[in-house]
């Protein structure tokens, strides 16, 4: 049982099968070089790294997590939901999954689109040379095109600049809805959490109207000490789960070396009086 505050999780992380810059096996191995015991990979939508940072944690002594980050729609807001302990191969979670990649094909065209229009042509060629998986293009894949042009100084500009609400390269989307994603996480054994809830522009009511469906629908932690949060949302997240009855988890987003905020493994501690999500596993 893996129950120890002690250890050192990071239960969110990214590699190049989705929008991270590192291969799954490179990414094991930061992980192990800073320090790392349990490690999560939960890349977008998207199994296809899982078998080979099994493979790379298992020689590097780390206890390896299956995992996944979905894209779900949620009253008109984008909202993550990570997947933890999943089985890659489940059919349920296979099918939703092509479903929500499919449906990211067809919003990278409009993107590009719409950067055409603006006067930046050939951003769909650009975005998928830096796509480790050429079947899954996101935004960031965009952005990086984007800073590689010089149209802005890092990714975190592109997005403010371009990609997001009331910008020109920004494309509204429908993903999977709450239930759905939460129905395909537990179809494959896994348990549904939150993803860093205090990037979400949404008031505290609405968080609160999105913990009490997300609990309904089977949804069973939080992400309460994540590299998307800033030191003073622990506690208030840490609230949060008390507040709704919900495991808390720990995990750096990390993406990439230059891109992340906290590098893999390097968060503090979840508060002692919490119940992981790691504690019945």
């Amino acid at each position: 049982m893996l129950k120890s505050h002690q250890m050192n999780y990071d239960l969110h992380c990214h590699s190049t099968a989705s929008d991270g810059l590192l291969s799954p096996v490179a990414l094991v191995e930061r992980a192990r070089a800073q320090g790392v015991q349990v490690l999560a990979l939960t890349d977008h939508d998207e199994v296809a790294g899982l078998a080979d940072a099994r493979r790379a944690s298992e020689e590097a002594g780390i206890h390896f997590i299956d995992g996944i980050e979905i894209s779900v729609s949620w009253n008109g807001v984008s909202i993550h939901i990570v997947g933890l302990g999943i089985d890659p191969h489940n059919a349920v979670l296979s099918e939703g999954l092509e479903y929500v990649r499919e449906s990211r094909a067809r919003r990278a065209r409009k993107i590009a689109g719409a950067l055409e229009k603006s006067g930046i042509p050939g951003s769909y060629e650009g975005a998928l040379g830096y796509a480790g998986n050429t079947n899954l293009v996101s935004r960031t894949h965009f952005a990086r095109f984007l800073v590689a042009r010089g149209c802005a100084r890092d990714v975190r500009q592109v997005f403010q600049r371009y990609l997001v609400a009331g910008k020109p390269g920004y494309v509204p989307h429908e993903w999977a809805t709450l239930s759905d994603a939460i129905q395909w996480i537990q179809a494959s054994g896994g348990d549904a959490v939150v993803a860093h809830p205090g990037r979400y522009k949404i008031t505290t009511s609405q968080m609160h109207q999105l913990l009490a469906e997300f609990r309904a629908c089977g949804g069973t932690g939080i992400e309460v000490v994540t590299g998307s949060h800033a030191p003073e949302q622990y506690g208030e997240y840490a609230n949060m789960a008390r507040d709704f009855g919900l495991k808390a988890s720990r995990g750096s987003d990390f993406h990439g070396p230059g891109e992340s905020r906290v590098d893999l493994g390097l968060l503090p501690g979840l508060p002692e009086d919490l119940t992981p999500i790691w504690n019945d596993w």
